[in-house]
């Protein structure tokens, strides 16, 4: 069997480290360079201590890097754009997990971004990473976007309302995202700094998130083509260190009972391999909760709804270093490469953690 060359940029951090504890176990991948230019020449375990005896890659300079068939870059937001051409120059297919190409409009870029984008000609060519919505075409993609993890689990949530036209644009979409400290990244602060975080629960992004371009963007486009509504998004940072839960309350625009509701999101996802409609009757688990996700690709979705006012209350989680960040670009290249979507993605998550 054949195998895909691939490198990762950016290594030392959270999000690459995920990357290559899923990649190592991938049958159609050899994970051939490993860059961080802070470690180079450092043992890739003295940054990810839970891969030791699993990879025996040193990691090395940028400079140093060689072509190869696939090149993820786990870098922060802003270095990605400023040398994506060297970085294409090395690779066929590459796989951006960084904010750099996740929106297609270099308006909405600069309007929640705050300034204008040095590539913008790159931003209608990047393909938005999400298989669910975009399978189709991430098999002829060349350059890759990641997904926020938040934006993940809110534009999953709900794709199938938006699809089927169910949203009452008059009314504001409100949107409440619970993240874990590992969202913040593997760079010490204030805010993910252990006595400060330790039994807080931390409004961080009260209006202004900027994954809320990303829902203008993919839900617009599921709604008709663009955006019709007032979006109000926050952020509050838990106790965590991995996860994401969000909570979503739609106003519908007509009488609804639950039974159409999960015909609507059981028809939506009944061929998806990693989202679980989750909607018991009683249990501690009746809801999607982030704490059994860890380490999974899946994203669990569930539902209630307040029939006397049309609104239906969605509640969405995933681990967001893994669907919300590495597992979903795993799956993504297994799209664009027309492998089974779940090779190296099948781990359940574990319980009790």
């Amino acid at each position: 069997m054949s195998q895909v060359r691939v490198a990762i940029v950016g290594g030392s951090g959270y999000t690459a480290g995920e990357l290559l504890r899923l990649l190592l176990f991938h049958p159609r991948v050899e994970i051939a360079q490993v860059a961080s230019e802070s470690h180079a020449g450092q043992y890739v375990h003295s940054r990810h201590p839970n891969l030791r005896k699993l990879c025996g890659l040193r990691f090395c300079h940028s400079d140093d890097l060689s072509t190869c068939d696939v090149l993820f870059l786990c870098l922060p937001h802003g270095a990605a754009m400023q040398a994506i051409e060297r970085y294409r120059a090395l690779a066929p297919v590459v796989i951006d997990l960084s904010a750099d190409f996740r929106l297609r409009s270099p308006e909405l870029y600069a309007r929640w971004y705050g300034k204008e984008h040095p590539q913008p000609e790159l931003l209608a060519q990047a393909v938005y990473g999400l298989p669910e919505l975009h399978r189709q075409e991430l098999r002829e993609a060349t350059l890759i976007s990641g997904t926020g993890c938040t934006a993940t689990a809110a534009i999953l949530g709900l794709a199938p309302l938006y699809r089927a036209g169910l949203v009452e644009p008059r009314l504001p979409l409100v949107v409440e995202a619970k993240v874990g400290s590992s969202a913040a990244g593997a760079t010490p602060g204030p805010g993910s700094h252990h006595p400060d975080r330790s039994g807080a629960v931390r409004s961080f992004q009260p209006t202004g998130h900027r994954h809320s371009a990303e829902l203008i963007q993919e839900l617009g486009a599921l709604a008709g083509g663009s955006w019709q509504q007032t979006l109000a998004f926050s952020a509050t940072a838990v106790e965590l260190v991995r996860g994401v839960l969000i909570t979503a309350h739609v106003f519908l625009t007509g009488d609804l009972d639950e039974r159409a509701i999960w015909r609507l999101y059981r028809e939506a996802y009944r061929d998806e391999p990693f989202i679980r409609l989750v909607k018991e009757r009683s249990g501690v688990y009746r809801y999607p909760e982030p704490k059994i996700l860890a380490g999974s690709n899946y994203c669990d979705i569930g539902f209630e709804l307040d029939a006397a006012q049309r609104r239906l209350v969605v509640m969405a989680a995933l681990d967001n270093l893994v669907k919300g960040a590495a597992g979903n670009a795993v799956q993504a290249l297994n799209c664009r490469f027309g492998w089974d979507e779940t090779l190296g993605l099948t781990f359940p998550g574990l319980h009790p953690i």
